[in-house]
């Protein structure tokens, strides 16, 4: 979720507005996972966006029997795993209830699993500049799922990428482990070159403007300056991409025709 009206409408209501024109058959529901978001939105701007616990009981109530729940988180981290514990919860309550996965998921395995690193990298190849330095900024997490962002590192790389690199605001690697790498790893000539920022993020919100591109010293802009950087600016969410809407619609294709059900888990310990 964000509380930034204009880059939601560029970004949620967009990929909402594309799933409700792609699967008609099915009624759209919103939900935020970051209760922080509701709670301002609703106090501030008189607007209430349920919870997944709350959307969910409301279709319980309104006796809907199957539901699909997408999430449109970038990695199965913590907020992923809360949604699929709302939805094993809720299991009871609808003959069916699935969940999509994230963007970052699989990895391919012998042609029989989606590479998601791949697609990803191919939608939003298109906004990565043909001279100098980009650094994706990246959520970051504590969760072990923080390491699909250095997955994606590689796959870059593999994809012949070498002056991009990926820094989280709350995760390894940071922006100060980047700008090491990056002195260690180009050219003098390659120092010298300007830095493109771009947020590695479903929207353009708070982490991307100040976090990212903020007046405070700590901001990755800031520090990059004060690396002796020129800096530039790409102030818009990855859900802005046609292509990496996709990702989500194509997600929910593959639980719609129970593709990989089962796969990365394990029935070992089922009761």
């Amino acid at each position: 979720g964000t509380t930034y009206e204009d880059t939601r409408k560029l970004t949620i209501d967009k990929i909402e507005e594309r799933i409700g024109d792609t699967f008609r058959e099915y009624e759209i529901r919103r939900a935020f996972t970051a209760h922080r978001i509701i709670n301002v939105l609703k106090l501030r701007d008189g607007v209430f966006v349920d919870t997944p616990e709350e959307a969910l009981n409301k279709l319980m109530v309104e006796g809907f029997e199957e539901v699909i729940v997408q999430p449109l988180h970038l990695i199965p981290g913590e907020e992923y795993q809360y949604v699929m514990k709302v939805v094993e919860n809720f299991k009871k309550s609808f003959k069916k209830i699935s969940a999509g996965r994230p963007a970052l998921f699989f990895k391919g395995f012998e042609n029989q699993l989606p590479d998601d690193y791949e697609i990803l990298v191919k939608s939003i190849e298109t906004i990565i500049p043909n001279r100098g330095i980009t650094v994706f900024m990246g959520h970051g997490s504590a969760h072990s799922a923080n390491a699909c962002y250095s997955c994606l590192q590689l796959v870059l790389q593999d994809r012949g990428f070498n002056n991009v690199y990926i820094a989280n605001v709350e995760g390894y690697p940071d922006i100060q482990n980047v700008i090491s790498k990056i002195k260690i790893s180009q050219t003098v000539e390659a120092k010298k070159k300007e830095v493109t920022l771009i947020p590695l993020m479903l929207v353009s919100g708070d982490h991307a403007r100040n976090d990212m591109a903020g007046e405070e010293e700590d901001s990755f802009k800031n520090l990059l300056l004060k690396a002796g950087f020129k800096v530039n600016l790409y102030l818009h969410g990855l859900g802005e991409l046609q292509d990496f809407q996709d990702i989500y619609l194509k997600h929910i294709e593959d639980v719609i025709e129970d593709r990989y059900e089962g796969c990365g888990k394990t029935r070992k310990g089922d009761i």
